[in-house]
């Protein structure tokens, strides 16, 4: 029998009446609630079991709603959470400064049901969305981050994460791992050398060499937030491409596409590796083969492999 998934809805309330109005109405939903009295509780429950969604009073004794809110958005364990403020008419002015707090969206009351149920519903099926694509992100050959024109972070997912780590673990350099940082002095600088280009399709690429690892970044540009969406790699260089070069009389762009052509990159992957066409890179192959008398990608590895001897290929 299928596991049914109840999505977690956290409520912060210090008014019995709304939080017995509020737990009935999610529970009937068909959502698994948590109840906290006030910020501090919720604050040491949410360490053992996180929700998928706060509801969160403004005016609490003690924490009230914008520092609880404050504290889990500085927190990495529930950053993500989306939080939803609840608050009386009066205090409307109020929630500019829960807004500038990290909240997404708030209920006035007194509380309508419908409306509460509409607005978790629709801000779940966000967070899932993006939970969702992080997963994909984190499972795929890329990492990927955004920064401004200035090289300071705005989004950085696991996948960015793990890249810088290993970059600044192979150079040397700092590792940046928040939100609001700025990327090491050499990125940084390549970035900030760069030309400004207004459309997105336009991109250039960073590459570079460190203790047997080769990383990569293409930059292209996120066209309505004017931040810089930089798409990463890094691979092991097992080939040395100097010597492939000259052994085989390549250029030094032909031995890296066989590198890569040895790691099962289709043309377009390449070309975004790269920085260009799937085309160009049609017609470097088609070099690659005259030069080495064979009509195939796997007879070009396999003719690398017996002419030097020194390549793993990873083509199965």
């Amino acid at each position: 029998m299928a596991t049914v998934f109840e999505p977690i809805v956290m409520l912060i309330d210090d008014t019995p009446g709304n939080l017995a109005l509020l737990s009935d109405t999610l529970s009937e939903a068909g959502y698994r609630v948590l109840v906290a009295t006030d910020g501090l509780s919720a604050l040491e429950q949410i360490c053992y079991l996180r929700p998928d969604i706060i509801l969160l009073d403004v005016m609490m004794p003690g924490v009230d709603g914008f520092e609880t809110c404050k504290q889990l958005k500085v927190n990495p364990y529930t950053a993500a959470i989306p939080v939803l403020f609840m608050t009386a008419l009066g205090e409307l002015d109020d929630l500019l400064r829960g807004f500038n707090e990290g909240a997404v969206d708030y209920l006035v009351k007194p509380i309508s049901p419908p409306e509460v149920l509409a607005r978790v519903e629709s801000h779940l099926k966000q967070a899932f969305n993006f939970q969702r694509a992080e997963m994909a992100l984190n499972n795929s050959p890329f990492a990927v981050m955004t920064v401004s024109k200035e090289g300071r972070i705005t989004w950085l997912p696991e996948s960015g994460k793990n890249w810088l780590s290993e970059y600044a673990k192979r150079t040397g350099a700092s590792n940046p791992v928040l939100v609001g940082e700025v990327l090491p002095v050499t990125l940084a600088s390549w970035l900030q050398c760069q030309p400004f280009f207004e459309q997105k399709e336009e991109s250039t690429n960073f590459e570079t060499h460190h203790q047997g690892v080769h990383f990569s970044i293409k930059r292209t540009l996120c066209q309505h937030t004017g931040e810089y969406l930089l798409l990463m790699e890094k691979h092991s260089k097992d080939w040395d491409l100097e010597f492939l070069r000259h052994s085989l009389s390549l250029t030094f762009r032909e031995a890296e596409i066989l590198m890569w052509i040895s790691r099962g990159k289709t043309n377009k992957e390449m070309g975004l590796i790269l920085g260009t066409s799937p085309r160009t890179i049609n017609k470097h192959l088609e070099h690659i083969f005259e030069k080495l008398g064979v009509v195939t990608r796997a007879a070009a590895v396999s003719m690398v492999l017996q002419k030097t001897g020194k390549f793993k290929t990873e083509i199965e």
